[in-house]
């Protein structure tokens, strides 16, 4: 017979496990949707700004959240759930391993920080840049970095690098945790 406290963490797992689906599910079917359109406008025009379609579509109605800010929201609660079903076995890889990985992890959350910052700093600075003018679009501001031929919505580019962020540095702190002692 099982004690309440195991009874209770399986029901936490499965909870942790149904969340970690739902979030699998809504980021591949965004994803998915990107994918199509994307390629039908890239057919269409020859051109692709990365992201756009997802800061373009508010769902399930006009005026709701974009599918960008769903699509941020599942990755972050889906990375957490996988951080609470499996975090334990990270226990189990030997140190230097261990060290190797903290190293990229850290390294990521480095870079996606930069990009986060560096994306929002050229975001408001286009805003401000356009309410001078006049004009208020914040939504289809996009910039031309890493590649031209391929620009990046810049809601798009801020909210991807800032779950990133939250991801790769919450992922550094799960690794880099002193181990509880037993007694």
């Amino acid at each position: 017979m099982r004690t309440t406290f195991e009874q209770d963490d399986l029901k936490a797992r499965k909870i942790f496990l149904g969340v970690f689906y739902f979030c699998a599910f809504v980021m591949a079917s965004v994803t998915f949707y990107a994918i199509y359109v994307s390629l039908g406008e890239y057919l269409q025009t020859g051109r692709v700004i990365i992201g756009e379609v997802l800061v373009e579509t508010e769902f399930p109605f006009k005026g709701l959240a974009k599918l960008t800010t769903y699509l941020m929201i599942v990755s972050v609660v889906g990375w957490y759930c996988v951080v609470k079903l499996g975090g334990e076995k990270v226990k189990g890889i030997p140190q230097w391993l261990k060290s190797i990985l903290q190293l990229i992890v850290l390294a990521m959350a480095v870079v996606s920080l930069y990009e986060f910052v560096y994306n929002f700093i050229v975001w408001n600075s286009l805003i401000t840049a356009d309410v001078i003018r006049g004009i208020m679009r914040f939504d289809d501001l996009s910039v031309e970095y890493p590649n031209p031929e391929t620009p990046w919505n810049l809601v798009f580019a801020t909210k991807m690098s800032l779950s990133a962020f939250l991801i790769s540095a919450h992922g550094f702190y799960t690794m880099s945790k002193p181990e509880k002692k037993s007694e």
